[in-house]
């Protein structure tokens, strides 16, 4: 096999451009217009998907010579916070701004995952640079739109555009491969399966009325603590239940937001309030199935609460994905790994979602397999360790070769 000599500054240099080209969900165009040059800049084939106005993706091929299975790295442009967040606008690592400390990388972004795209573009670059020809295509995917985030109510538009909105577009203009890396952070682990993700509110009713005339009875916030009383109860059934575990993985749900009442006028007692859920739903059941027994649950909350005028509504199904064990792209990305690093990866499942999602679902096989993650380091922000970049990007090469074939 040639020699592959991964350059660690020009690694740096790059990523820490990406760091400075904010792409806030729904606001990919600037990193998408620094991926495009510089794929240009590298004699790449460039592709330009405008997927709306303001967020576009770019599609890379480094054509082989024929004979080889084509190979896609997919990642994602937009980054999971702004850094203007109260809670993060003092945090340095949560900025646009690129900084080394202690041998990591800081920056917004570089963990989720703009890491993954500098490793993409160093694996090609030290390709050249040793004068490799593939057989196969290798084809880089810099997508608009996956962090986890969906349109609700009062909040609309392109900002929250999420859930793998770009590689949909992707799959549907022409980017699809026999397979696929998608280099999420995983702790250098081969990620065989995902969760996906289904969200669900679920609302109480009761009076809009002046403090002085209100009671609690008809008080829809204080209905909805005994029905998320009730919730929390269906929530331990449905974690303990064997049919929404995974590979010995137990499943989650989230209460993650509860919203009633008018902060601005407490005078009022509010005539709704609602409780939102996000529940990990197996890869190996299908949505509808999902959808379905979450929407017994509102039913049957409305019959045990007949007074409170319980509803509700699904408003994200993103499905999970697998990868089967014996698939080729598996034993590549082991026998590079263990190049790299002197032994074999572990083995991963996760519960949080990625666009292998949309992916697997267009019939292009795909693992998340990515260096560790940085990303919940409040106190100095995301990060990523600069020797787990270089591996990382040396151990994509190595598997670009195996899969696609060296000429």
């Amino acid at each position: 096999m040639a020699e592959l000599r991964i350059d660690r500054d020009r690694l740096v240099e790059w990523a820490s451009r990406a760091i400075g080209t904010p792409s806030l969900t729904g606001s990919e165009q600037a990193m998408a217009e620094l991926m495009a040059q510089t794929f240009a800049d590298m004699g790449l084939q460039v592709q330009w998907q405008q997927v709306e106005d303001g967020r576009a993706n770019v599609l890379a091929t480094r054509p082989g010579v024929g004979g080889g299975p084509s190979l896609m790295f997919n990642g994602h442009l937009d980054t999971s916070y702004s850094g203007r967040e109260a809670w993060l606008a003092h945090v340095p690592g949560f900025q646009p701004k690129a900084f080394v400390e202690d041998g990591r990388l800081y920056g917004l972004g570089i963990s989720n995952m703009k890491g993954a795209l500098a490793c993409y573009v160093e694996a090609l670059r030290v390709l050249d640079d040793a004068g490799v020809r593939l057989r196969g295509d290798v084809l880089v995917a810099a997508v608009a739109g996956e962090i986890e985030k969906a349109q609700w109510a009062e909040e609309q538009g392109a900002e929250f555009r999420g859930y793998a909105a770009g590689t949909r577009h992707l799959v549907t203009h022409g980017g699809v491969a026999d397979m696929c890396i998608l280099g999420e952070p995983t702790e250098s682990k081969v990620v065989l399966g995902h969760f996906g993700s289904l969200w669900l509110r679920i609302a109480t009713q009761g009076q809009f009325v002046h403090t002085a005339f209100s009671s609690p009875e008809a008080n829809s916030i204080l209905r909805m603590r005994e029905v998320l009383d009730a919730v929390l109860e269906w929530i331990a059934e449905w974690e303990a239940d064997p049919e929404n575990a995974y590979r010995d993985v137990r499943p989650v749900v989230n209460v993650a937001g509860i919203d009633g009442g008018f902060g601005w006028r407490v005078s009022r007692t509010p005539h709704r309030t609602d409780l939102f859920l996000d529940v990990r739903v197996p890869p190996t059941k299908e949505m509808a199935r999902a959808r379905g027994q979450v929407l017994d649950l509102v039913r049957s909350l409305a019959e045990r609460f007949p007074e409170y005028g319980v509803e509700g509504e699904v408003y994200v199904t993103a499905p999970g994905a697998e990868i089967e064990e014996s698939h080729p792209l598996i034993a590549a990305l082991d026998e590079a790994h263990a190049e790299v690093f002197g032994s074999k990866p572990e083995r991963d499942v996760t519960r949080w979602f990625s666009d292998a999602s949309a992916l697997t679902r267009y019939g292009v096989p795909t693992v998340n397999y990515g260096t560790s993650s940085g990303l919940l380091d409040t106190v100095k922000g995301e990060n990523l360790e600069i020797d787990g970049l270089v591996k990382t990007a040396e151990v994509y090469a190595r598997a670009a070769m195996k899969v696609c074939g060296v000429a």
